[in-house]
């Protein structure tokens, strides 16, 4: 049963923000344990990530955030819009402004790529029963590309080895 109350709502919109984030922190902690060849510490911080989104999924259920796959289509272009519509140009603005070119590029590129992920669900939305072709996923932008992997990603100009294919 969904939450009604508004001060136990937003404790559960504030819980899923912070497990969620938790998540891709610990992901992105695994990663570097990795690459510095700490084999346990990258495990731990990969069983706390699941971990993490096993609370996350668990408030966004109380929050009655998933629906049925139509809806969750129609929110999640909502989202991409809002994101490169909105906010990753305010961010961009905020980043010349500071004269912080890695942010702005990282904002940059996250921006188009969103543009990418908009138009990807609104796809999926005119047909989401479709067989699924194959997916990649540009590890340096998150540029999306359907079929196959191009020779060099369009938003950030990496070499077709950035790509990784999503099962």
């Amino acid at each position: 049963m969904p939450a009604s109350d508004p001060k136990v709502v937003a404790d559960l919109k504030a819980a899923f923000a912070g497990e969620s984030q938790a998540n891709r922190k610990y992901l992105a902690f695994a990663a570097k344990a990795e690459q510095e060849k700490m084999p346990y510490a990258a495990k731990i911080f990969r069983a706390a990530a699941e971990a993490e989104t096993i609370h996350a999924h668990s408030h966004l259920r109380l929050l009655d955030g998933v629906k049925d796959t139509a809806e969750n289509l129609k929110e999640a272009i909502g989202g991409e819009t809002f994101e490169f519509t909105k906010m990753y140009p305010e961010m961009i603005k905020n980043a010349q402004g500071a004269g912080d070119k890695h942010s702005e590029r990282d904002f940059h590129l996250a921006n188009e790529a969103e543009k990418v992920h908009a138009e990807l669900f609104k796809k999926a939305a005119a047909n989401p029963g479709q067989a699924a072709p194959k997916v990649f996923v540009c590890k340096v932008c998150g540029h999306v590309a359907e079929g196959s992997v191009p020779d060099t990603c369009p938003i950030c100009g990496g070499k077709h080895q950035v790509y990784f294919e999503i099962q």
